[in-house]
């Protein structure tokens, strides 16, 4: 695990340094302070598993198996903040919450298309599942309680995955929402944790001429 944490930052480094000398023609989200946590995630989610992230998605992309230099492809023509790989079921969204009805609606016709239990041919689709990752201010949005209710009436098949650095960009969800934005984080359907961020809201903390 420590080699893979390694990979991670060394990766997210490179991004930063490829942006700071001009290569990157585009804005850029980096991760980092948080790569126990998803790393140790990751070890629940299939490879055929759908995975659903935000503008910042690089770790997501890597340990859901996607090879490096595709990812790094993908940021060098400025698409950090919208990567998708269809062949490997993943998709992202740089708008706030766009994400999530998305990843319902899958979660949902797979939910509807799986044969009787009784059968002794089950579809693929029976054993996969959706993994929705959102920020800490994301999850206070209206269409994050709407998806989430949703998705429980229907015992759909989806984990929403709440990142909280305590940040939507730079304002404090504290101060926005109080200590009560912390909604429960502990049910079948929902998961959440707390880290501090290594990297700036976007780019890396220099100011970059293009």
């Amino acid at each position: 695990m420590h080699n893979l944490k390694e990979q991670l930052i060394q990766f997210e480094q490179e991004v930063a340094d490829r942006f700071e000398s001009g290569e990157i023609k585009g804005p850029i989200h980096l991760s980092g302070g948080n790569e126990d946590q998803l790393i140790e995630i990751f070890k629940d989610i299939k490879p055929t598993d759908w995975v659903f992230s935000t503008w910042r998605s690089h770790y997501h992309a890597l340990l859901h198996g996607i090879p490096p230099d595709k990812v790094m492809d993908q940021i060098m023509q400025g698409r950090s903040m919208n990567m998708m790989f269809p062949e490997h079921n993943f998709f992202t969204s740089a708008i706030v919450g766009g994400i999530l009805p998305i990843a319902v609606g899958v979660a949902y016709a797979i939910h509807h298309h799986i044969p009787n239990v009784f059968s002794n041919h089950l579809d693929d689709d029976y054993y996969k599942k959706v993994w929705c990752f959102v920020g800490d201010m994301t999850s206070t949005t209206g269409i994050f309680h709407e998806s989430r209710r949703f998705a429980e009436k229907h015992a759909l098949p989806i984990r929403f995955v709440i990142e909280d650095n305590g940040l939507s960009c730079n304002s404090p969800t504290k101060d926005c929402w109080g200590k009560d934005y912390l909604i429960d984080r502990n049910g079948t359907e929902i998961h959440g944790y707390m880290y501090k961020r290594q990297w700036p809201h976007t780019g890396c903390g220099k100011w970059v001429n293009f």
